[in-house]
């Protein structure tokens, strides 16, 4: 289908009978584009691309994200639609609009006084299911295994549209290349165009449901390494049969099957080639930390006692986990660990959604099993080092140096019981290829005589230290998921709290004794004690020396992760440490230990870069008289560094004062100087430079950060706010402040960080991040005439915006 040719002589003609003054824009209808087609076959990409292309106002109105971002009705949609039609807004509805009934509604707005148009995307069924298999972070969450059944099903009753239902033009497309034709035909569309009336591209109008639907959503059973479903005809071969039948064209028209059983028999045959206990291990959306048995395998744990404990341990911690789910893994069908926790996880009545079992390679779980893990645990040795055999080869081997290198840079060696998070490097192949975000390196107690630290089967010891070690790494699992927003303050507050239960006895790693001893001894001497050493150590992590009986259970993730939303998820993390420093506020503003009672302790880690920077040499990347500059361990985009304020008591932009303005002024320009150096090596970045009006972290640092915004540390809508709405300040702004202020205006608001999404270019909303991200990874608009202003924004050699 090529595209269409506009009519621009009949809308010129139109605009001259016209009163004096009065435009085209306001004379000519406002379109209605009901998109028509399957999940999958790219309704809301084709919306997108004209919005982006088109030089007029387009909406697209969909259910999915109607409700401030979340799914709503029908009849929301029809309100919305309404509403900016009134304001004479064009639109796209984003429905599936699969059939009459539910077209004629929207056929109904604005009379004939709008235009109605229809675009039918009507592609293959195995290209539609396919995408719907393949996508992550879908609006509407239709995407894996289930969404193959709803396709299926929502193709069985199609309904192509007519004109006699009311539509005054309808388009067909039954490939790309009619997609992408129809895309140019509505982006080229100008203010004094028109498109002809009638139906184009339509190749039979008596078209039935395409046939081998069902045949092939049998072969969605065990997800490939894109996310994609694969055929397994042994596994599968009990339900050849009903295959042949659901391949039927009779069967196809039985519209009475009801959805659920489809979804069984996919899970079935997934069941069946695995050997997990829950086919529902492979919803992608679940947080998911994958763990091997810990000590059982070189290290020669009884497995029935390693069996109890570990069902014991996943039955306190499992509710406590939120939305996150614990998967046990071994290699072998004939696991007997895998046996014995299985049955026993089954007397105990266990959630399945909550936690199963796993037959797989633990470095290849996703592309070599289908099962989606944001974290994997490792049964590491003492030194933290590669090496040795079974699952710690194995996966610093799958992880390359980055997972060496980024362990060394937290701690030098671990002890019985501890665990350590380390995050994944992006640029880790185990990242890259399997989607693991975090390793978790865990050490148990040893009953190898061959091995260093042997109890001589001492189990009194042996199982105390291997219900450590378990407790250590689901806390650390609960760390990651209150940093990314899965786990309630509620929820997290019991879990903190059983562990401290659990560890009073240690006083080596006991957080719950320290907390409580600043509470007790407030305003005392031994306050001071206590609050030193609360204060995170950073040495161990940098000079690889072992700091171990100072150290909690669980090595805390850095506080920069949470740089953004450190204030919300701080509480969680760490509530008993949140509520001790706010019980201190009649100690003065600092004392001898150089916390300031508006700081907890874990927003430290700024502070100590800042006054020891040679404590930190390999993680700086300059040093300076006033300034240090380091990147950013958790990058919002692809360039992102720190340059930290190197002055005692300039905790943030609120401290700031016009004493205060040569500092802000070195600041700049060490920060310009970074970002031009980037620019030689890569002309197409822009960079902005700025602070945030109230940071999560204390010490003054200005972010100097690229706007591409390709980073996979970006992930909430707070992350993009605190760049991207006025809680951001530019730095020139606030050079400029106080120099003639003597103070900076301060845009701390937290409705800045519940703000719709918006792209910082063409200002588009966006109903989530992932949509976000693949519009600004194509989006080529100018930006705001607001950013091009005074600098705000750094460009290459002879680039603008």
């Amino acid at each position: 289908m090529e595209p269409m040719e506009l009519d621009r002589e009949t809308s010129k003609g139109k605009e001259e009978e016209g009163e004096e003054g009065q435009s085209i824009i306001d004379k000519r209808k406002p379109i209605v584009v009901i998109m028509v087609g399957a999940p999958g076959s790219g309704k809301s990409t084709f919306c997108d691309h004209v919005i982006l292309a088109s030089s007029q106002t387009w909406i697209r109105i969909c259910q999915d994200t109607i409700g401030n971002g979340k799914a709503g009705t029908k009849a929301e949609c029809i309100k919305s639609a309404a509403n900016a039609l009134k304001e004479g807004k064009n639109e796209f509805i984003d429905r599936c609009n699969i059939d009459r009934e539910q077209r004629a509604d929207f056929l109904k707005l604005g009379g004939p006084d709008v235009q109605k148009h229809a675009v039918v995307l009507d592609l293959p069924a195995k290209l539609c299911i396919t995408r719907s298999v393949k996508r992550t972070g879908h609006e509407g969450n239709l995407q894996g295994g289930k969404a193959a059944a709803v396709v299926n099903r929502m193709l069985q009753k199609k309904e192509l549209p007519k004109l006699n239902e009311g539509f005054t033009r309808i388009t067909f497309c039954h490939n790309e290349k009619d997609v992408e034709a129809a895309i140019n035909t509505y982006s080229a569309l100008g203010p004094s165009d028109t498109l002809p009336s009638g139906c184009f591209g339509q190749k039979n109008p008596e078209a039935k449901v395409q046939l081998g639907i069902m045949k092939f959503l049998k072969k969605v059973d065990v997800p490939s390494k894109d996310g994609l479903a694969k055929s397994n005809p042994q596994s599968c071969s009990h339900n050849q049969t009903s295959a042949e039948k659901d391949s039927n064209p009779k069967m196809l028209e039985n519209d009475s099957a009801p959805l659920e059983h489809v979804q069984l028999d996919v899970k079935d045959c997934v069941h069946q080639e695995m050997g997990p206990s829950s086919g529902s291990i492979f919803l992608d959306s679940v947080p998911t930390l994958a763990f091997p048995s810990i000590s059982t395998a070189d290290f020669m744990f009884d497995l029935d006692k390693a069996s109890d404990i570990i069902v014991e341990k996943v039955e306190e911690f499992v509710n406590k986990l939120g939305g996150g789910r614990l998967v046990l893994v071994d290699l072998s069908h004939k696991s007997k660990i895998l046996s014995l926790v299985r049955a026993k996880a089954a007397q105990k009545n266990i959630d399945s959604m909550k936690f199963s079992t796993f037959v797989g390679d633990i470095t290849r779980l996703y592309s070599g099993g289908g099962l989606r893990c944001n974290v994997i645990a490792n049964a590491a040795n003492w030194r933290l080092k590669p090496g040795g055999g079974g699952v710690n080869a194995a996966i610093f081997s799958a992880a390359g140096p980055d997972l060496e290198s980024a362990t060394k840079e937290r701690a030098g060696s671990l002890a019985p019981g501890k665990a350590l998070v380390v995050p994944l490097p992006s640029t880790s192949p185990l990242s890259i290829k399997e989607g693991i975000a975090h390793v978790i390196h865990v050490l148990g107690p040893n009953m190898n005589p061959q091995r260093p630290n042997c109890l001589n089967n001492d189990y009194v010891k042996g199982c105390k230290a291997l219900r450590e070690a378990y407790s250590s790494l689901f806390e650390g699992f609960a760390s990651i998921l209150s940093t990314q927003g899965w786990l309630s303050k509620e929820s997290n507050e019991k879990s903190l709290n059983s562990q401290d239960q659990l560890e009073k006895n240690h006083s080596d790693s006991d957080q719950k004794v320290k907390r409580e001893a600043l509470n007790e001894y407030e305003g005392s001497k031994k306050s001071k004690v206590f609050l030193k050493e609360l204060r995170p150590d950073f040495s161990h992590s940098m000079d690889g020396k072992d700091n171990i009986e100072n150290r909690s259970n669980v090595e805390p993730l850095n506080e920069c992760e949470r740089e953004i939303n450190a204030k919300g998820s701080l509480k969680e993390l760490r509530p008993s440490v949140s509520h001790s420093i706010g019980r201190i506020d009649n100690l003065s503003s600092r004392d001898d230990t150089g916390i300031n009672k508006a700081w907890g302790p874990w927003a430290q880690a700024l502070y100590q870069i800042a006054m020891h920077p040679e404590r930190h040499i390999n993680d700086v990347r300059e040093i300076l008289d006033d300034v240090v500059v380091l990147d950013d361990l958790y990058p919002k985009a692809r360039k992102h560094l720190l340059v930290l304020a190197r002055v005692e008591g300039l905790d943030c932009l609120a401290d700031v004062h016009k004493e205060h303005l040569p500092l802000l002024r070195a600041m700049h320009a060490v920060g310009l100087k970074w970002a031009e150096k980037f620019l030689d090596e890569n002309e197409s970045l822009i960079f902005r430079l700025g602070y945030h009006s109230e940071p999560s972290l204390r010490q003054l640092h200005l972010h100097v950060i690229s706007q591409d915004f390709d980073s996979k540390h970006l992930k909430n809508k707070k992350h993009w706010n605190s760049f991207n709405t006025p809680f951001f300040r530019d730095s020139v702004d606030v050079l400029e402040e106080v120099g003639k202020h003597g103070k900076a205006t301060l845009r701390d608001d937290d409705s800045f960080h519940s703000m719709e999404l918006r792209c910082h270019r063409c200002r588009s909303a966006h109903p989530n991040i992932p949509r976000l991200k693949k519009h600004i990874s194509f989006c080529q608009a100018s930006f705001p005439g607001l950013l091009l202003e005074n600098n705000r924004l750094v460009f290459g050699p002879g680039k603008g915006g």
